[in-house]
């Protein structure tokens, strides 16, 4: 690993930035700052980059230029969002052809701050990213790690903040802007993430799903299950039971790894880890064929829908486990 921390090489894009962050990127590589001392390379080929650094929001256009870089980098690699703009999406964020920051298309290790982002910060940040490449790395070279494989397991509530900015990346991306104050979900804070770890709510207190809890029932901590790929969680699932029936929420996989199979799995898992229950609950906040399709294939039928929002209906799913 000494060749990555004491030479790490970077690729730079610039998605639909002002300039403003490219600049002060540049001023990384000049004489007052001079990264290149430090053993940073600024290198044009992602074949050979081990650190993708992104500014500026990401519109349609660059969506699929951003996906090919990030698949010819080889593994392990990581991803830098350089200011608002591409963490978020910044002032961009609700125009008509932007889809938001960078974490919509690939998942992203590293955010940068600032408008525009300081040569400090974006140093920082740089060094933040050798020590996750780092991790990254000895991840790969446990038994049976394979490059890109994904590995399912139980979640720690040491993995809450990157599980909660996952929630928001996922779901972020199923609501249309100006919705997200009526979901809940994109609410919840790190503190709530980590109590359901725990245990749920006090009977009469309102959970961080606008849920509240039943006195009759079992209180006890929510289970997780997570998706691994290269060390960095792609998706993620909890339940909880409740008598017979276990409710489950939450579920959230990166858009970059949508369509592969992976929430199907996840339900599979988070379901197995549950051998007594006799039923399954979950609520969607869409309903559409394929998404109905897709929960007919995993054997769930809808039951109910109701109203949460002004342009949001939660549908809820029933599972009789034979």
């Amino acid at each position: 690993m000494t060749g990555f921390t004491q030479s790490p090489w970077i690729i730079h894009y610039d998605a639909s930035s002002c300039n403003g962050c490219d600049i002060e990127t540049l001023a990384c590589l000049t004489p007052l700052f001079d990264v290149e001392r430090l053993g940073v390379v600024n290198t044009g080929n992602p074949k050979h980059a081990d650190i993708f650094l992104v500014t500026g929001a990401v519109n349609e256009q660059c969506k699929q230029v951003i996906r090919n870089i990030h698949d010819q980098m080889p593994e392990p690699k990581v991803v830098v969002a350089v200011g608002v703009c591409a963490a978020s999406g910044g002032i961009f964020r609700e125009c008509y052809n932007v889809s938001g920051g960078v974490d919509t298309v690939v998942p992203v290790d590293v955010y940068v701050p600032g408008c525009a982002a300081r040569p400090e910060a974006i140093i920082d940040g740089v060094v933040r990213a050798v020590g996750i490449l780092e991790q990254k790395r000895t991840w790969l070279r446990q038994p049976g790690a394979k490059p890109g494989e994904v590995q399912y397991g139980s979640a720690r509530r040491g993995d809450a903040a990157e599980i909660l900015a996952l929630q928001k990346v996922a779901f972020q991306t199923e609501v249309e802007p100006g919705a997200e104050e009526g979901l809940p979900v994109l609410q919840q804070t790190l503190e709530e993430l980590e109590h359901d770890f725990e245990a749920p709510p006090e009977p009469g207190q309102s959970a961080a799903d606008g849920t509240t809890a039943d006195p009759s029932r079992p209180r006890g901590p929510f289970l997780f299950v997570k998706a691994v790929v290269n060390g960095k969680i792609i998706g993620a699932v909890c339940g909880r039971q409740s008598g017979s029936t276990v409710h489950l929420r939450h579920l959230v996989v990166h858009p970059y790894y949508r369509r592969r199979g992976i929430g199907g799995r996840l339900y599979e898992a988070i379901e197995r880890a549950f051998p007594e229950a006799r039923r399954f609950e979950v609520c969607s906040l869409r309903h559409t064929e394929q998404i109905q399709n897709w929960f007919n294939r995993l054997g769930y039928r809808q039951f109910k829908a109701e109203p949460c929002a002004p342009s949001l209906t939660r549908v809820y799913w029933q599972k009789e486990r034979a």
